[in-house]
């Protein structure tokens, strides 16, 4: 008898009814030689800190840190988990082979592990991969079985997020709570401290403070109205910019609060008075041709952040609704880190147009054309934006699957709407527009005079390509504000301008516009899975983006899993869209002396570290040899801080901590007690 052994029940039955495993029994399901079960989730866990060392069950600072010399696994849960976990035992016992079924990725992968182990199998294991449970796809993977070995790194890494969870976990949040929290005994508030949950609160919190603590500063912007047309005023410091090879938006981003405006009224209107009465000059009018590709498929943080852009959808929602189409096979598998497809999708993409034909009337223009590889008329294109193996490992980007989206919930339907359009979009041809910018000059009245500069930059669509496909869903999709647009304009330079001759000149009317500079804006759940995706870092170039992936915090499959559990312990609460900390998440914070704690970039450094076990090409015992080193420095670091003391020298203050040194609560008093951290 061969064993599979599935993640979910839903999944069980899935591949049980393309194997003819149609009888039904407790727990899996058999026939035609086969057993299907399935787990549910996380059968299995580490011990807890008390199952390996009896003097770990009480919260005590001298036993800290707990580092077991072996870590060890158990079946977790309640009643039902366990008769589900005897239930594979026995069938595993009597199988000639198991085939793993699990979710196709790390955390997958480490669940059936876990299970294998602790149910001490002892048959020859294959691996089933598949990013689909589409009928097709399932009967493709079970031709394409690998032996379990070839999936080694990739458990190597699950086991090391979950030891390096446990580690730092287990200890920084004893000894944290030890040494600062609030009461005693059981009254006493758990301060919990996590590898990748502590530096996404730091984030939320130092991006609150910057807001709160924000001085605004008046400015003036200086613009010129000449035929009907607005032109902004150049700085003369960036003259030599604007005349460089520099497009305008690259320009735009350079742009500081002092080239926007003036600091003071008097030196505005100074120049206002010396331009007023003098003509305006076209200097120059330069059109160029560009091209704005369609966006980017969606990988898991993607869909996340546009989802909650266009619907107001938490992580933790996109991700249900998304993991719900998955197994409803019209998507392909979610917890997925990539916005490219292999090249081997290709010939299957007009078979998946073909699915979803009748509810996308855009797909009708692509329907007919011949998917051959050839770059003659008609044939699907096959761009590098799109398909890429280099940048597809394990698995592609999220698309529909070609089955027929019947049955979906609003919420569901939304989601797939976009994951559907998203996919369309990427074989409608390239936007086509025309950027045109526009300089002028005015001399200054006077003997002394001296030029003033102005630009106005503007856009035409001449062939809207892929736009077209968005045109009649803007509720799902605005090309204009995509995160992956190439090329994006703003609003401002999006306007068509008026035909402008070099040379032209007339009369035109300055104008002065009182502005205040803003505050960085609080995070959204979709800017704050961006900020973890590029470990804290303000990045809006997608290429960029990519490139910083393995040094973000978290992965795709966690995150919304983090930010949920922030809400949930109130460290984090929601105010409309924006997401706050709370008073105990921001004292939190206050309390914590270690960098290693609280920084996204040495957290998304031990990211990329288990990427790299997971590729092959780190080793998992150096890795865990980090970790042991981290959760032993961070515990003492704690033991080592006076803060909360009794000062040594008045006997009667409590030691602060300040920048560099600590000192006495009663300085004001007299007492001069001082130390170096």
């Amino acid at each position: 008898m061969i064993l599979c052994v599935a993640e979910k029940p839903s999944a069980g039955r899935d591949i049980a009814k393309v194997l003819g495993a149609n009888n039904r029994r407790d727990g899996y399901m058999e026939g035609n030689g086969y057993c299907v079960t399935w787990t549910f989730g996380h059968l299995c866990a580490l011990y807890d800190p008390h199952e390996y060392n009896e003097q770990w069950k009480g919260w005590n600072m001298s036993a800290l840190p707990m580092i077991p010399e072996r870590f060890s696994i158990k079946v977790s849960g309640d009643e039902g988990v366990q008769k589900q976990f005897n239930i594979i035992k026995q069938l595993m016992s009597q199988a000639t082979e198991v085939i793993n079924c699990g979710d196709p990725g790390q955390e997958g992968e480490l669940i059936q592990r876990w299970v294998y182990q602790q149910a001490g199998c002892k048959v020859p294991v294959k691996r089933l991969w598949t990013s689909s449970l589409t009928e097709e796809a399932i009967r493709d993977a079970f031709q394409h079985l690998k032996d379990q070995s070839a999936y080694q790194h990739l458990y190597e890494a699950g086991l090391m997020r979950a030891i390096g969870d446990w580690l730092l976990g287990m200890n920084a949040s004893r000894a944290y709570t030890l040494k600062y929290a609030r009461g005693v005994g059981k009254d006493r508030h758990i301060l919990s401290i996590g590898r990748v949950q502590t530096p996404t609160l730091a984030l939320i919190v130092k991006r609150q403070q910057e807001v709160e603590h924000f001085v605004p500063r008046t400015y003036y912007e200086l613009k010129t109205l000449y035929r009907d047309t607005l032109f902004s005023y150049v700085f003369p410091k960036d003259l030599k910019e604007l005349n460089s090879s520099k497009d305008a938006k690259e320009t735009e981003n350079a742009d500081s609060d002092d080239l926007k405006g003036f600091a003071t009224l008097a030196e505005a209107q100074a120049l206002i008075d010396s331009i007023k009465d003098q003509p305006l000059t076209i200097t120059s009018v330069e059109k160029k041709k560009g091209t704005e590709f369609a966006p980017r498929l969606f990988d898991l943080t993607s869909l996340q952040v546009e989802c909650n852009k266009s619907f107001g959808y938490t992580a933790e929602q996109t991700l249900k609704l998304i993991q719900s189409l998955y197994e409803k096979h019209v998507t392909t598998y979610p917890r997925v880190d990539t916005t490219y497809l292999s090249e081997d999708i290709y010939a299957h993409v007009p078979k998946t147009l073909e699915g979803i034909k009748d509810f996308f009337p855009e797909v009708q223009p692509l329907l007919g054309l011949k998917a051959d590889g050839k770059k003659s008329p008609g044939s699907l294109p096959k761009s590098k934006k799109v398909f890429d193996n280099k940048k597809v490992t394990d698995h592609h980007a999220i698309i529909p699957t070609g089955q027929r989206p019947d049955n979906l919930s609003e919420q569901e339907k939304k989601v797939f709407n976009k994951i559907a359009l998203r996919f369309i979009a990427a074989f409608y041809p390239d936007c086509e527009v025309s950027n045109t910018t526009v300089l002028a000059e005015v001399q200054t009245a006077g003997e002394s005079s001296d030029t003033v500069n102005f630009r106005v930059t503007g856009r035409q669509v001449l062939v809207p390509g892929w736009r077209e496909v968005f045109t009649k869903n803007t509720s799902q999709e605005n090309p204009d504000n995509a995160d992956n647009t190439e090329n994006a304009d703003t609003a401002e330079s999006a306007k068509t301008l008026p035909d402008f001759v070099k040379g032209e000149q007339g009369p035109h009317e300055p104008q002065l516009k009182e502005k205040t500079t803003t505050p960085p804006k609080y995070y959204t759940e979709a800017t704050l899975l961006r900020a973890m995706e590029t470990a804290g870092k303000t990045v809006e170039d997608e290429d960029l983006r990519d490139a910083m992936k393995e040094n973000g915090i978290g992965r795709p499959s966690t995150r919304a899993a983090i930010i949920e559990k922030l809400f949930q312990r109130k460290y984090i609460e929601r105010k409309g869209k924006a997401v706050h900390a709370t008073a105990l998440g921001i004292d939190l914070i206050a309390k914590i002396i270690s960098p290693l704690l609280m920084s996204a970039e040495l957290t998304g450094r031990w990211e990329k570290k288990m990427r790299m076990i997971e590729r092959g090409e780190y080793e998992a015992r150096d890795f865990l040899a980090e970790l042991k080193q981290m959760t032993t420095e961070v515990v003492r670091e704690v033991k080592a801080d006076q803060a909360g003391m009794q000062c040594p020298l008045c006997k009667q203050g409590k030691i602060i901590r300040g920048r560099t040194r600590y000192g006495c609560s009663r300085w004001r008093e007299g007492c001069t007690y001082a130390a170096p951290f």
